[in-house]
């Protein structure tokens, strides 16, 4: 879009002459808003289209689970060969799902944040925006306003038609490791937090950049960074391990709900004291039991998430990303209404 064009469509989007009605009919849209889905249009449709067959195909695959789990039950601790079936029938099209889920913060990012302001510095547009009667600050909102909306609006619908989809039949998907998996960053409300906060990254990037592909290029190293970060750093710290003792001569192995994820191993003294799964493993037997003697160890701890904790640490992760992207924001307003665009 020209210069000339986007002062046309900037006076007509303010209500100056007849155009400012879009030709007399006053749309939904109108004004600012107008504008920017006028320049995002394509994108935008593009993203909400993929919302709607993304839902229909989650619906669609969610007659064919329930259908599995009414035929063949849903106890994959009794019986392994559950779980070896289902993964047959329905792992490679969860993979797909949950790795379309976790990307899409990232491809929202880059082709909707990064290019979202970076493109009008580049062509130089907005300056000519922001030099009319609009003010910086109507302007700003309304650039942000709309596509963050839009991104919203999709991730929520995704997320939880997703969801749904996966609820009754988690502890057979991704052999039920609900963490590390795939389902905590794919399902409730982590895709939408983190799909804003790469958008305002992206934004903000782009700001700075001031050329799109470039921006493009740093919000994906940042996606990437931040995805190491996360997973290492941030998830399994969102909630308090729980713990199960049994003696360390016991034949069988720690009773955990089928759910559980399992974290870490420990050998303790008999008040507690935790020492690393490996001390006095080392040596003759006679020497590896005067060792444990020596220390007290009598028993072996398992650390676990339950399932019940998923939907609070979410909420936490999602907590701690919307923070994070109130800031990220909130920088991007204070630029746009201080500094030279």
């Amino acid at each position: 879009m020209s210069t000339t064009d986007t002062a046309g469509r900037t006076a007509a989007a303010e209500g100056d002459g007849p155009a400012g009605t879009a030709g007399g009919r006053r749309g939904p849209l109108h004004g600012l808003p107008w504008l920017v889905w006028r320049r995002h249009r394509t994108l935008l449709r593009t993203v909400l289209l993929a919302t709607v067959m993304g839902c229909a195909a989650f619906a669609y695959q969610r007659i064919g689970v329930q259908d599995f789990l009414h035929t063949h039950g849903t106890s994959p601790g009794l019986d392994g060969r559950l779980v070896t079936a289902f993964q047959n029938r329905y792992g490679s099209a969860f993979d797909g799902d949950m790795a379309l889920l976790r990307n899409l913060p990232v491809i929202v990012g880059i082709f909707l944040g990064a290019p979202l302001i970076a493109g009008e510095q580049e062509h130089g547009t907005v300056t000519l925006v922001t030099t009319q009667s609009v003010s910086r600050g109507r302007w700003i909102a309304a650039t942000l306003g709309l596509p963050l909306a839009v991104a919203v609006l999709c991730t929520t619908l995704l997320s939880a038609v997703f969801t749904w989809l996966w609820a009754p039949a988690h502890e057979l998907i991704a052999t039920g490791d609900w963490l590390a998996g795939g389902p905590f960053d794919s399902t409730g409300p982590v895709p939408v937090a983190m799909t804003l906060l790469l958008t305002a990254c992206g934004i903000a990037l782009g700001m700075l950049i001031k050329r799109v592909v470039p921006a493009m290029a740093a919000t994906a190293v940042l996606a990437v960074v931040g995805a190491v970060l996360w997973a290492e750093q941030v998830r399994p710290r969102l909630g308090t391990l729980r713990s199960v003792s049994y003696p360390y001569d016991s034949d069988s192995g720690p009773r955990l709900p089928s759910d559980a994820v399992r974290m870490d191993d420990w050998v303790s003294t008999a008040d507690g004291k935790l020492y690393g799964f490996g001390t006095c493993v080392h040596g003759d037997g006679n020497g590896a039991e005067a060792c444990r003697a020596k220390l007290g160890i009598v028993n072996r701890v398992t650390q676990y998430f339950d399932y019940g904790q998923l939907a609070g640490m979410q909420w936490r992760g999602a907590a701690l990303l919307l923070a994070l992207t109130a800031v990220v924001l909130a920088f991007v307003v204070w630029r746009a209404q201080r500094r030279p665009l």
